[in-house]
């Protein structure tokens, strides 16, 4: 299958390239942005292309060179603090991006399977009597990221309904795993307690807010429910992906400072917090386990020690948990 994969280069478009590759049976074609050129994995079963997905006539020509038979689309901003920062550039990217792919299908006559990937940040906050969120809990976005993900879940509806475009919609909770950018939460952590270990930071790790409670999957776990939904999912249906277990950040704090034997002091930092910061999320699975078999398999346990191997390693630090 001739797969087109929009931010290929970047954590969960690594992790897929890698995972899909390795089982063999795809063919891929891969987005990077311009600024930040990458070579592919297997040159003889993939490409990767510098494609700026908000221009719209770059992005229709892809797709007739192409002609995909899938399309993963994970290229987004999806940084919070960034979004709030800049909220147009968040939602022009996102919304712009989006449109100019499923536009360019119907304009060229090209009906692949296509996942829209959305965030579980789209519903927002609710009574725990409400939790774990189901696919039919009501979208309540609290942030420029997670409203411009709505716009996208309910955009690639409304392709699917108009144009009958097989368009599947998932809705990811958090996810973690060796790769990350340390602007997200365990690899801030990881990546702190990796410097002190290595003495290149003082023993103190500056903190945001920890008492939000999150929904954290193993990306390796992840690009599994992706490409299975490529493969299996029901066309204009929309899913969960989540571990069903709500962990908050103080307790991944303690899980990863357990695993250095560097004493290391916590300073909270004001300036990490967020404008709007939902106590807690939470999904369940159960949809798509039904539709496709899956369930998360990689302890959490594991994924901290991954992350954390990973940044002493980058740091050079020889250690391991």
């Amino acid at each position: 299958m001739k797969l087109l994969l929009t931010g290929a280069t970047g954590f969960v478009g690594t992790h897929i390239r890698r995972y899909v590759l390795g089982k063999g049976g795809w063919q891929i074609v891969g987005t990077t942005l311009p600024q930040f050129p990458a070579e592919p994995l297997d040159p003889r079963r993939e490409s990767i292309v510098p494609l700026d997905l908000r221009d719209a006539a770059a992005v229709r020509a892809l797709l007739e060179e192409s002609r995909p038979e899938a399309i993963i689309h994970l290229a987004a901003q999806s940084h919070v603090p960034t979004a709030y920062r800049d909220p147009w550039g968040t939602l022009e990217n996102n919304i712009r991006s989006q449109l100019n792919l499923l536009e360019g299908c119907v304009r060229l006559g090209l009906k692949p399977r296509v996942l829209v990937i959305g965030s579980g940040e789209e519903y927002g906050r609710a009574p725990e009597e409400a939790l774990p969120f189901t696919e039919r809990s009501p979208l309540r976005p609290e942030n420029p990221y997670s409203v411009s993900k709505v716009a996208q879940d309910v955009m690639g509806y409304q392709y699917f309904i108009s144009y009958g475009l097989p368009v599947m919609r998932v809705r990811p909770f958090n996810h973690a795993g060796p790769g990350q950018s340390e602007r997200f939460v365990i690899a801030a952590f990881a990546a702190q307690i990796a410097r002190i270990e290595a003495g290149k930071q003082p023993p103190v790790m500056r903190v945001g807010n920890l008492s939000p409670s999150r929904d954290f999957t193993d990306v390796r776990d992840v690009v599994r429910a992706y490409e299975g939904l490529i493969l299996r999912g029901e066309p204009g249906e929309v899913y969960n992906v989540a571990s069903g277990t709500p962990r908050s950040i103080q307790s991944i704090l303690d899980g990863l400072l357990a695993l250095t034997e560097v004493a290391i002091s916590v300073e909270i930092d004001p300036q990490r917090y967020r404008p709007a910061d939902v106590p807690l999320i939470y999904g369940s699975y159960a949809k798509l386990e039904a539709a496709i078999g899956w369930r998360p398999e990689i302890p959490f346990e594991q994924t901290l020690r991954d992350v954390l191997n990973e940044w002493r390693a980058r740091v050079g630090v020889s250690r391991t948990a």
